[in-house]
């Protein structure tokens, strides 16, 4: 009961956050770095690129656990266009869905054209049930059509991504 009490009072803030002119956390990049075999950017914390696994190699991680500390490799799908504030990976598996990725404590984006790139991240996947409200919402900061974001009907559970570090490779 605690954690929906919770929920309702911070889904209003969050909704807001995306749509806000306030400046908050940095969407400024850092100059292109070389780690390793990969060239690219780091957003957030950088971290040690190894230890990487796919997407698709999570999604069977997760049926048995409710989160777990991991780094990832994937491609993006979609980016909130307002901010950069979230991104969608897609598994190369078309019959999962996209993991949502936001970041941690809303500190830093992305760029908002990097729908197609690989990235590689640092971070927690977790479970979690996707109301209805926040379905459309990410729908309309996607850039969705009106007759996309009415034909969203219910809420989703989802494999979501708390990233505290993404590493943008290099085209």
């Amino acid at each position: 009961m605690k954690k929906h009490l919770l929920f309702a009072l911070l889904l209003p803030a969050f909704l807001s956050s995306c749509n806000s002119n306030q400046e908050s956390g940095s969407d400024t990049q850092e100059a292109p770095v070389q780690t390793g075999s990969y060239q690219g950017e780091f957003f957030g914390e950088a971290f040690d690129l190894t230890d990487l696994i796919s997407v698709d190699e999570l999604i069977p991680q997760m049926a048995g656990a409710d989160s777990l500390a991991v780094q990832l490799t994937g491609t993006v799908s979609e980016v909130c266009q307002m901010k950069g504030c979230w991104m969608n990976i897609q598994p190369e598996n078309e019959d999962h869905d996209a993991i949502m990725v936001r970041f941690k404590d809303y500190g830093f984006f992305v760029p908002k054209d990097i729908a197609g790139r690989q990235i590689l991240m640092k971070g927690y996947a977790f479970k979690e049930v996707t109301p209805l409200e926040e379905l459309r919402h990410y729908a309309e900061d996607a850039g969705k059509s009106a007759e996309e974001i009415a034909a969203i009907t219910e809420s989703k559970e989802e494999i979501k991504f708390l990233a505290s570090g993404v590493f943008l490779l290099e085209e």
